[in-house]
Order: structure tokens, then C-alpha cells, then sequence
């Protein structure tokens, strides 16, 4: 009876992954939020590509994408759904500071907040409302490489995009050279982990900020700001977004 259960719940997870990610209209949104970073010829990675949707909007807009994704099952869904998109490549791996293997742990009803990070997972399901009753019942041992050791074989990304559910510092900490624009998540709850991803930056170069709230498609401010103003916003509580993407662009 629990192979079933499983599988309807992988089932239901699927589909509201598809959902959210793949609705009529997303892609025209996410092409004109990308063209500011991303152009004809670039390379971009995606780091956590979940189902492709910013995959293939790079790919759109011209990019060559790197297209890293760790949960097996996703992966497959992920290589289908950018099959006739050139120059993506889809990648079985996780990313973070040093290689190896590590334990991913899976919520089959919400595979888009599969993580590596069992301190945030605790944290978030004891003290946000939004994930409760989030279940991380699964896990499967998975690969793990460094964006120093994806550069290496691919190049120095123009873009790099990290939403990997709380696990975004240990990712930056695989870096030993400034990136000239990239994203990480923040969720509220655990915006110590955003803390954490400035710091890394800090190390790599000096960068300014803006943010996107949720899933909307807007910089929330108008002039971006530098790392000490940012950490202001995120020691103040983020606005009480419950989440959202931070953006860098390397200051030159």
C-alpha cells in the first residue's frame, strides 16, 4: 500500500510543480526579467533547475544553460520538457563546498523544496506557518560537485541562479571567483542563510543588490543597494516577504 501512496503523492507533487512553474504566460515574464543579465551566446547556470522554467527562458533568450537538478525523478521531467531547447545541458548533481556525496532529502508533495540543509528544513517546519505541514519523507544519496569544478568543465557563467532551499551559502562557498551576476533564494524564517550568502560574496568582490518578492517579476526597489543596506532590509525582517530572490551584479 506505501509504493502506491508514494506514487500518488509524487504524482500530486508533480503536477502542482507544473502548475506554478509551467503556466501559460510564465516564460514571456521570465524572458524580459532575464534579458537584463542574459543575451545571445552566454552561459548560464541554473543551480536547483526543479522543472526548467528558468532554463527555458534562458535557452530563449540565447543562452547556453547548465542545467543542474539532483532529484532523479525531476531530472527526467526536466530533460523532456527541454528537449528542443538547444544548449541546455541537464546535470544529475547537487552543488556545494567541496565534492562528494550527501543525503537530499525529498517531500514528495512539494519537490520543490527537496534540500540538503536538515537544520533549515527543522527550523522552517517549527516556526513558518507556510511549512508546517511540509513532509520530507524520502531521501536518496546524491552527487555533489562545486560551481569552481562546473566552471572548469563549462566556463565562467555571466549568470548563475541558486535556489537550492536554504543550502544557497554552502553553494557560494564552491566559488573562488566573482560571478558577474547571479541570484539566491531567501526564505523568511531562516534569513540567516541570506546573511550567510553576502558574506560569501563579500570574499569574491563588491557587489550591489535587489530583490524580488515571491514569485513576482519586479525589482521591489528602484536603485540597487549595497551589501550594508541589504543587510539592514534582511536583519529587519525582509519586509516580511516570505520569500523571494536576491540579485547581485558584480561592481566593476
Amino acid at each position: 500500500m506505501r509504493p502506491i501512496i508514494d506514487q500518488l503523492n509524487h504524482g500530486l507533487g508533480l503536477l502542482r510543480s507544473l502548475v506554478i512553474y509551467r503556466r501559460p504566460g510564465r516564460q514571456r515574464a521570465l524572458r524580459q526579467l532575464y534579458s537584463e543579465f542574459v543575451g545571445p551566446g552566454d552561459l548560464v547556470f541554473d543551480i536547483g533547475a526543479h522543472l526548467g522554467d528558468r532554463s527555458s527562458a534562458f535557452s530563449a533568450l540565447g543562452a547556453r544553460v547548465v542545467a543542474v537538478e539532483p532529484q532523479p525523478r525531476l531530472l527526467c521531467w526536466l530533460r523532456w520538457l527541454t528537449r528542443h531547447q538547444p544548449g541546455v545541458v541537464c546535470l544529475s548533481l547537487a552543488v556545494g563546498r567541496a565534492p562528494g556525496n550527501a543525503e537530499l532529502a525529498l517531500s514528495l508533495r512539494n519537490p520543490a523544496v527537496a534540500s540538503l540543509d536538515s537544520r533549515w528544513r527543522e527550523h522552517l517546519r517549527t516556526t513558518t506557518a507556510g511549512f508546517r505541514h511540509v513532509r520530507w519523507e524520502d531521501s536518496v544519496t546524491v552527487p555533489v560537485t562545486t560551481l569552481d569544478e562546473l566552471i572548469w568543465q563549462y566556463g565562467r557563467p555571466g549568470f548563475c541562479k541558486i535556489d537550492v532551499e536554504g543550502f544557497e551559502a554552502e553553494v557560494l562557498a564552491g566559488l573562488s571567483q566573482p560571478l558577474p551576476a547571479l541570484s539566491f533564494e531567501f526564505v523568511n524564517g531562516t534569513l540567516d542563510r541570506a546573511l550567510r550568502c553576502l558574506k560569501e560574496l563579500d570574499l569574491l568582490g563588491q557587489y550591489e543588490f535587489n530583490v524580488i518578492a515571491g514569485e513576482q517579476r519586479r525589482f521591489i526597489w528602484v536603485s540597487w543597494r549595497n551589501p550594508e543596506s541589504l543587510r539592514h532590509w534582511l536583519a529587519a525582517g525582509a519586509d516580511g516577504f516570505a520569500s523571494g530572490d536576491i540579485y547581485a551584479r558584480l561592481l566593476v
